[in-house]
């Protein structure tokens, strides 16, 4: 009675992943090492390190008049995550639909670009004395701009880089990682922990996630992910289905995320400089913004 059961189980697996061989169901549900570890050498290096790069190379190197080292840094990330995301979608056992995948990856490359243009000048403004704790019009470099509605460009800037930049970039990458995250389940039978190597990238891989929902200020995009993850678990769950090494990853990933969130808005829940530009119940301030507040610009006064 139980083979009968474990063979109507994987018969089932079979059936839910198309026609593919077994042979071949079962070696992409390993983890995959390579993908995972380019994934968090070039978010940590192409991303987060771009603007601690445009920050402290040397001006004579990269005139504020040109292209820097950062913007570099973003174009060959527009280029390389892209590459990554299409990588991980070919190995995933579950056939996707490709018209949805090529619309985000469109959007992905679209939304990043725009981000790039702003923040290139944004980080520009930065070198000059722009404070990101505070808002564009709060800015003492942006009070003394003639004509006033100079100022008006600039916000413009800030809603390209900052609202529609980021929404074009996250909303697809995360839905691409949530594809991806359906089709990484196997029987129970055929159920395998996370290997070391996984484990050596969780904390990596579960830091940049948070960097990534501060920094971009996704929070209900990140949690409505998590949510949706969840979800999925539980529902693949009733009909014998588990996440694979690589469905585990994304998870915990997503889970300790959560708990560098949590960390970081109890540290800095009550600090009322940042409760001005972030206000409301969803208070999750930048990093960013905690650098030009108590890294940088601490001996500045707040003007009102």
């Amino acid at each position: 009675m139980r083979k009968r059961q474990n063979c109507a189980m994987h018969a089932a697996f079979l059936t839910r992943h198309g026609s593919r061989e077994t042979d071949s169901c079962l070696r992409k549900t390993q983890f995959h090492m390579d993908l995972w570890c380019c994934f968090t050498l070039q978010n940590w290096l192409l991303d987060f390190g771009r603007p601690l790069v445009m920050i402290f190379c040397p001006l004579e190197w990269f005139p504020l008049n040109k292209p820097s080292a950062g913007d570099y840094f973003h174009m060959l990330y527009n280029i390389t995550t892209p590459f990554l995301l299409l990588k991980l979608i070919e190995r995933s056992p579950k056939t996707l639909p490709r018209s949805a995948v090529y619309l985000c990856i469109i959007t992905f490359v679209m939304g990043a670009s725009i981000h790039l243009v702003g923040e290139s000048i944004s980080h520009r403004l930065l070198l000059s004395g722009y404070q990101l704790h505070l808002s564009v019009r709060e800015n003492p470099i942006m009070k003394n701009l003639r004509p006033k509605t100079l100022i008006d460009s600039f916000e413009l800037l800030q809603y390209y880089d900052e609202s529609l930049g980021h929404c074009m970039w996250y909303v697809p990458l995360f839905l691409i990682l949530f594809l991806y995250f359906t089709g990484c389940f196997t029987i129970v039978k055929a159920e395998k922990t996370m290997p070391i190597s996984a484990w050596l990238l969780l904390a990596p891989s579960g830091l940049y996630y948070w960097y990534l929902v501060t920094e971009g200020q996704i929070f209900i995009l990140f949690i409505f992910t998590f949510f949706a993850m969840m979800a999925t678990v539980v529902h693949q769950k009733r009909k014998g289905f588990l996440p694979n090494s690589n469905g585990l990853f994304l998870l915990y990933s997503f889970s300790l995320s959560l708990m560098f969130l949590t960390i970081w808005v109890a540290c800095l829940w009550n600090d009322k400089v940042l409760r001005r530009k972030y206000p409301g119940v969803m208070y999750i301030p930048e990093p960013w913004a905690i650098y030009t507040l108590h890294l940088r610009d601490k001996h500045m006064p707040l003007t009102d």
